[in-house]
């Protein structure tokens, strides 16, 4: 297998609004990732993944973006930028950005040209269609409630937006708005830049004619997701984007890409396609929700071990995994899939031991490495994010209750994961020293950064453990992997395999996904000489024998056999 600095790295990614504030106006900045670089480095992270901070007006938090060429002057200036790539590299680490070009802002120029007139030059930078029916083009509705269409008075037609009105879909069928996209990305790599972060990428192409959607029972708008997600020319468009930009420097490239499967996802990260590095799959981020994520469901253990198992038997060999379980779209990984009351601490451990033993690259979420959890603010008044807010809006209309309503937005609101990072318990967990543009977590007082570096069995430093053991062992990053116990309901295990000049390194890893003690018995066929455990969530001791092993609730195990 090909040895890439992408595939032994350990990313983290950082949401800039919420990460740490200089100034004191209450929203985080350029200048407030740079103070925390040593801290980043302490942590072992080889790779920064930066969420937008081009200029934008902030409908949705800089995934709005009106000039890529410039910074959102509540984040700094181009010159923190620059200060920032040196910072990074000169601690010898690697920063991506994220690469929105599915749509802009409204307020970019091109779009302020596009709408002036029909036959202005910029016009077809964008999706525009006459209305049908005295409506809109087509029934789609938008990621973020309502219709995805919107009407222009001055020229009498309809914008596809796929997500806010305020950002308005490119055209990528128009080559000229790919040759600006290309320049820019040349642009930001000349600079410095180690890679993107592609949003929403498997979006960019959309079914010509722009059908209706099918309308699912209670919906209100078709669903056009089979007509923009992963469209028709969407790999000819990366692999345009390959041959003009990417394959000139060594850069890392992931793709978020919802609606894909491993075998569609081979076509974007297979070795031999020239696409992407990685994409973001959406299969596990899926596991608990029924209609819609706000719809709120159970999941099995064994269905979420055969995603794991699905994805990398699907991608073996031909491409490469990413691994993640929260990010700045999504609720916060302990309450989701670990324990956030009384096994917080082993459930967050159990989970990271998960994400840094699998094969793929491993994505830490800021403050997923000190366990932060939900929020449950009791008002709406308190929360800031677009999808949240028109979804609450829009179900308050339908008449749901109010506390049906925030019970489902204390699960999943995007805000979960964007309330500031809990650097110590002094006001507001030291993010700022002004009124942070959105509430902190209450429970920073018990869950902060300074706390966690004073304890030595803390996450924070089972993180650190658990990285440099990634570093060590190449098993962990090149090895083959065989699932045991597939049907068990409470245990998640497997073996890792390498086998390198003549010598065969293997690790068994243990995880207890359960509240209770569970007896794990090694299955025939696994022999070994001696065992050694690498890491463990729990005190371990001489006792932990693999012939007689009673796991505590959420307990994690790592071995070498030997």
């Amino acid at each position: 297998m090909e040895r890439k600095w992408w595939k032994e790295g350990v990313v983290y990614q950082i949401y800039p609004r919420s990460f740490n504030d200089s100034n004191g106006d209450g929203i985080g900045d350029l200048p407030g990732i740079i103070e925390k670089l040593d801290y980043l480095k302490e942590l072992g992270v080889d790779i920064i993944w930066l969420c937008p901070v081009y200029k934008s007006p902030n409908d949705d938090n800089g995934y709005d973006i009106s000039d890529y060429y410039d910074i959102m002057d509540e984040f700094g200036t181009m010159e923190d930028m620059d200060k920032l790539i040196e910072g990074v590299h000169k601690r010898g680490m690697k920063l991506i950005m994220d690469l929105v070009v599915n749509h802009t802002s409204d307020e970019h120029p091109w779009f302020q040209e596009s709408k002036s007139s029909k036959d202005n030059p910029y016009r077809d930078f964008y999706i525009w269609r006459k209305g049908k029916n005295d409506g809109p083009p087509n029934n789609w509705g938008s990621a973020f409630s309502g219709s995805a269409w919107e009407y222009d008075e001055k020229t009498g037609e309809y914008y596809l937006h796929l997500f806010s009105k305020k950002q308005p879909d490119l055209n990528w069928e128009n080559p000229r708005v790919r040759e600006e996209v290309y320049k820019m990305m040349r642009w930001w790599l000349d600079k410095g830049i180690d890679g993107f972060r592609m949003d929403v990428i498997n979006m960019i192409s959309k079914v010509k004619g722009l059908p209706d959607g099918k309308v699912y029972p209670g919906a209100k708008y078709g669903d056009g997701s089979p007509y923009y997600l992963n469209g028709p020319r969407v790999h000819d468009y990366l692999q345009e984007m390959n041959r003009e930009v990417l394959s000139k420097y060594d850069v890392m490239t992931v793709g978020e890409t919802p609606g894909v499967t491993p075998e569609i996802a081979r076509k974007y990260v297979g070795y031999d396609r020239n696409e992407l590095n990685m994409v973001f799959q959406f299969e596990l981020m899926g596991i608990d929700c029924g209609l819609s994520k706000w719809d709120k469901k159970d999941w099995k253990l064994t269905e979420f071990k055969r995603i794991f198992n699905r994805w990398y038997e699907g991608l073996k060999e031909k491409g490469w995994n990413s691994l993640y379980m929260n990010n700045h779209d999504q609720p916060r990984m302990v309450p989701r899939f670990g324990n956030d009351k009384e096994y917080r601490v082993e459930s967050a451990k159990l989970l990271a031991t998960l994400l840094h033993t699998f094969p793929g690259t491993p994505y830490i979420y800021q403050g997923e490495e000190i366990g932060m959890t939900n929020v449950a603010f009791d008002s709406i008044e308190d929360y800031r994010d677009i999808e949240t807010l028109n979804w609450y809006r829009e179900q308050i209309e339908e008449g749901r209750t109010e506390a049906e309503v925030m019970e489902a937005i204390h699960w999943a609101s995007r805000d979960n994961a964007r309330t500031p990072m809990q650097w110590d318990d002094s006001p507001h967990a030291g993010f700022t020293t002004g009124t942070p543009w959105v509430k902190v977590n209450p429970n920073y007082k018990d869950i902060n950064v300074a706390k966690a570096r004073k304890d030595q069995d803390s996450i924070f430093h089972y993180y650190r453990r658990l990285i440099q053991l990634r570093k060590e062992n190449p098993v962990i990053v090149y090895g083959d992997y065989r699932p045991i116990l597939e049907d068990d309901e409470k245990l998640f295990s497997y073996l890792r395999t390498l086998n390198e000049d003549g010598e065969e390194s293997r690790l068994l890893v243990i995880l207890n996904f359960s509240e209770e003690e569970v007896k794990f018995k090694l299955p025939e066929g696994i022999g070994y000489s001696d065992k050694k455990i690498l890491i463990g969530n729990y005190p371990v001791g001489l006792q932990k024998d693999l012939s007689n092993l009673t796991l505590k609730p959420y307990e994690a195990l790592v071995y070498q056999l030997i």
